[in-house]
């Protein structure tokens, strides 16, 4: 089952993308689901035709879903909400508030995440389009399922025997009741599914497609977009230009903006280098309806030589190598210079902080017992080398082990 998801910068159109690339897939027969996890919904406005929250059959092979979010925060969330209510009610918190105050940031885009989960182990599907919120939004939600993972592997469950043990005490200290097996049976099957859905995403049939359209600050999000996404384990299958204007028959104003287009073009070359770049060329009016959409995808896609359904190929972002002393694990970080990415290691976990966002990856068993003897930024892949020798218990930082990934010796950072 191949699974496409496709973001960008809010407004560069990765919605009508999503769905004439859904189209394209159905027409060639397979068997197609295009959702969305974005909680502005409008898969419904491309398709032109009403989408109910269970897959709905808009052509033939083809079926589109706009996720019901209340229902799926009932199934996945109403223990967990009903304890964080009863605490409230006790501080005497007006029910109304109460309520809204349980509702997570961000519920809708992860609840949408667990029904892409539930229609992947289905088996009906040839392809799933995913259409997902804006680049930001979308980092921080496939960034949470394995920031999840380190919590539930390492406090939840010392958390879950304490409170087990000291219930009764604790109740009566601190007058609001303590969580029930109940409320930690839900957190563990909300951890359970999201890592799932992890599994799935950065699996081999798994990939993320960047939209854009030729702008100077649209690019370089894309740009971040694309060195995050293989921080978190991600692959990035493509690139997808919008909104380019064609160069013939321009006028004055638009020929002006065809030789920026074409300058700021270069540069996205440049950008993503050995990834398909697929250019969509400004209509005088927007794609609606299941035929406008797929005459759309065959325009775009008939650009590059590359099939725009092929699973990716290749190891993905992280991959180790063995040699004679030790081993090397590299990461791509496509466009990281050395000076923005920090290492550090905390027992049998690398820390790898690029910019803003941090990532703590459990080591393979492999070579979490060997101790790191340096790192380096090298063509936009972390390379952290690895030797034979017992990793100290209390944490230990790259800086510390050797070399810096920045390449400076003997310095702590501040």
């Amino acid at each position: 089952m191949r699974v496409i998801l496709f973001t960008g910068k809010g407004g560069v159109g990765k919605s009508t993308l999503a769905a004439s690339t859904a189209a394209l897939a159905a027409a060639s027969g397979k068997r197609t689901l295009v959702l969305s996890t974005d909680a502005a919904h409008s898969l419904s406005d491309a398709f032109g035709t009403p989408v109910g929250a269970e897959p709905t059959l808009v052509a033939p092979n083809l079926y589109v879903e706009q996720v019901d979010a209340q229902l799926r925060f009932e199934q996945s969330w109403a223990d967990i909400q009903r304890y964080l209510l009863s605490v409230l009610d006790v501080a005497g918190m007006d029910p109304v508030a109460a309520e809204e105050l349980t509702v997570i940031p961000g519920a809708e885009e992860v609840l949408a995440l667990l029904e892409l989960r539930l229609r992947a182990r289905s088996g009906e599907w040839d392809v799933i389009v995913v259409d997902c919120a804006p680049t930001a939004e979308t980092l921080r939600l496939l960034a949470l399922p394995e920031a999840l993972g380190w919590y539930m592997a390492r406090v939840f469950p010392m958390q879950r025997r304490l409170v087990k043990a000291l219930k009764p005490v604790l109740t009566r200290a601190a007058g609001v009741p303590m969580p029930g097996e109940t409320v930690f049976d839900a957190l563990q099957r909300l951890h359970d599914e999201l890592l799932e859905v992890r599994d799935l995403l950065t699996g081999p049939t798994a990939s993320v497609r960047l939209v854009l359209t030729p702008e100077t600050v649209v690019v370089a999000e894309a740009r971040r977009s694309y060195t995050m996404l293989s921080l978190y384990g991600y692959r990035v299958d493509g690139v997808v230009a919008n909104r380019v204007f064609p160069a013939d028959g321009a006028d004055d104003w638009r020929a002006g903006w065809v030789v920026a287009q074409d300058e700021v073009l270069v540069d996205v070359d440049a950008s993503f280098p050995g990834l398909p770049l697929w250019r969509s060329t400004y209509r005088p009016r927007e794609p609606v309806g299941v035929q406008a959409l797929e005459v759309l995808a065959r325009e775009v896609y008939a650009g590059q030589p590359a099939d725009p359904l092929a699973p990716p190929t290749g190891d993905g972002p992280f991959r180790v190598t063995r040699n004679a002393t030790g081993a090397v694990a590299h990461l791509a970080l496509p466009g990281a210079t050395k000076d923005q990415v920090h290492l550090a290691r905390n027992g049998d976990d690398l820390v790898v902080t690029v910019g803003s966002y941090r990532r703590l990856m459990t080591l393979p068993q492999g070579i979490a017992r060997l101790r790191i003897a340096g790192a380096r930024v090298e063509a936009g892949e972390l390379q952290v080398r690895f030797v034979e020798g017992s990793a100290r218990s209390g944490g230990e930082s790259g800086e510390e082990a050797g070399d810096r990934a920045d390449g400076s010796k003997g310095r702590k950072r501040q």
